[in-house]
């Protein structure tokens, strides 16, 4: 995404890596589903500071991570020199050479509506016939209660809440796969609950990691008020044992270019 882009985070390589192991974490299942082959080049869409990159190169395949955030490229870089990152826009990446593969994990729903017919011939012509894109992202619901309560918060301040994220349904992400020339082989879209880092202060974090778009318009100290709104209106649902449960649904998804 480009960093002119008013729905873009403003990425921290290494305080995300600090607060959001969870991301790469919970989709550590997704590089089984990929499969990389020792024979295999594969292009790591959105691969942040390159964990997942550098998961598939372990299982021999060649690996290139591209991410639009610099200090993401950079982190990636720095732990994990043997694989190669580039600092590209998925919407308009144009590689040196073909893929067996394109992964994206926790990525793809960072990219607005308008924009995803633009990723998706990204995808098509990286890959070789018969290559697979394997990919995860937030799915229909995603974060629904966080969303809810943040959107009351801001609307009590005068504030409209407009969704910053692209979180589609089966139907509407198969469909859109199978125009562009793919074959869906799978599709899923479940609940994973997911606990956040840092303990009664880990919803704080996550929106301060994830809510750029959503609090661009506040000054801190409105804020702050909004994120202590947003506390006190999912604590009883959200909040168990020392820890925020965030209500995380995913979309994964398996699809191949004829």
């Amino acid at each position: 995404m480009p960093d002119s882009d008013p729905t873009t985070n403003e990425w921290d390589g290494s305080d995300y890596d600090a607060t959001c192991d969870f991301v790469h974490n919970a989709a550590s299942d997704l590089v089984d589903v990929l499969d990389p082959q020792p024979s295999e080049r594969v292009l790591d869409l959105g691969c942040g500071t390159g964990h997942l990159t550098e998961a598939i190169r372990e299982r021999g395949a060649t690996a290139v991570g591209i991410d639009n955030a610099e200090s993401m490229i950079a982190e990636a870089r720095e732990q994990y020199p043997e694989c190669e990152f580039v600092h590209a826009d998925a919407r308009s990446y144009e590689p040196d050479g073909s893929f067996d593969a394109v992964f994206s994990n926790a990525a793809l729903h960072w990219i607005p509506d308008a924009d995803q017919d633009a990723l998706l011939d990204t995808v098509a012509d990286a890959l070789e016939p018969g290559g697979r894109f394997v990919a995860e992202c937030g799915g229909i619901g995603n974060v629904a209660a966080i969303r809810a309560a943040v959107a009351d918060a801001l609307a009590e301040r005068g504030y409209d809440s407009d969704n910053p994220w692209y979180f589609p349904s089966i139907g509407e992400y198969a469909s859109r796969l199978e125009a562009h020339g793919f074959e869906v082989r799978m599709a899923e879209l479940f609940d994973r609950p997911t606990t956040l880092e840092g303990g009664d202060g880990g919803l704080r974090e996550w929106l301060d990691m994830f809510g750029d778009p959503v609090f661009g318009p506040l000054s801190e100290a409105e804020q702050k008020a909004v994120v202590s709104d947003v506390e006190d209106a999912l604590r009883e649902d959200l909040f168990r044992d020392g820890s925020w449960i965030a209500d995380y649904r995913r979309l994964r998804f398996v699809a191949v270019k004829p």
